[in-house]
């Protein structure tokens, strides 16, 4: 299994396919895992590659608090272990936010930005949904976290139809918890974030991909990030909720080879 080396965590990372490299980073579990409907579609004409973030999945586990900035060094760091230059860089939620810092920091790294149910600052409805799951998680543990997190996650008939899938996927999550204080310590990162005072430095091609019936994180978040970030393109699908990636994946990836055959045009 490959990681890269040479910081305070080792991080893993999975590369699959031949061509231009898109880089992939998850939102609030921080699991490669979460790209897994997004991996055979992109990978018959791209590079893809998916890392765990640091303190998650198969990376490395000791470590304190951590900065954006520092997780947009993780991301560099992947692409370097990876032999890649530049990448196409896409983000779910937090991802997205790891992405933008990247595309601040280090442009010539980030052919292009994808934001995924996005914003850039969380507002008083995503701080009351983030307190009711950090309570959950601090008074019930894991768990209990894992198991109402679908209902953040997904459409609600999809969860009635998913049921045997998703109780797989709940075993698997809670065996692989980062842990209490690491994802208290995400989640407070994240909701403390507020990158609108640089958004019109964001000089990189950007997509802004919604859901519009996102109960985690409205589609008007995305909007606001479009009217800030010069040039920036706005999808929206009417249906698939925060993990639209996940409930309707042929939609999001034509998205994505669209908007990428476009721009590397």
């Amino acid at each position: 299994m490959p990681y890269a080396t040479g910081g305070d965590a080792d991080l893993y990372y999975e590369v699959h396919g031949t061509g231009t490299p898109i880089l992939l980073s998850a939102g609030m579990g921080g699991s490669g895992s979460f790209w897994r409907p997004q991996v055979e579609a992109l990978s018959r004409t791209h590079q893809v590659i998916l890392y765990d973030h640091a303190g998650t999945g198969r990376s490395g586990r000791e470590i304190g608090p951590r900065s954006i900035a520092e997780m947009a060094g993780d991301m560099a760091r992947v692409l370097d272990a990876a032999g890649v230059d530049d990448a196409h860089i896409a983000g779910h939620a937090i991802g997205g936010i790891i992405g933008m810092e990247l595309a601040l920091a280090a442009p010539e790294r980030v052919r292009s930005l994808t934001i995924v149910n996005g914003w850039a600052q969380a507002d008083a409805f995503i701080r009351r949904c983030f307190e009711v799951r950090t309570r959950i998680l601090l008074t019930s543990g894991p768990q209990a976290y894992v198991r109402a997190q679908p209902l953040f996650l997904y459409p609600p008939r999809w969860i009635a139809e998913n049921t045997q899938l998703l109780e797989a996927e709940e075993a698997h999550m809670v065996a692989h918890f980062p842990g209490i204080d690491t994802m208290v310590s995400r989640i407070e990162t994240f909701l403390a974030f507020d990158g609108r005072a640089r958004l019109s430095d964001i000089r990189v091609p950007t997509l802004l991909a919604a859901a519009r019936d996102d109960a985690l994180v409205p589609s008007y978040l995305s909007q606001e990030l479009s009217d800030s970030i010069p040039g920036a393109k706005i999808a929206e699908v009417e249906w698939g909720a925060h993990a639209f990636t996940t409930v309707s994946p042929d939609v999001f990836n034509t998205l994505m080879l669209d908007f990428y055959a476009e721009t590397d045009r």
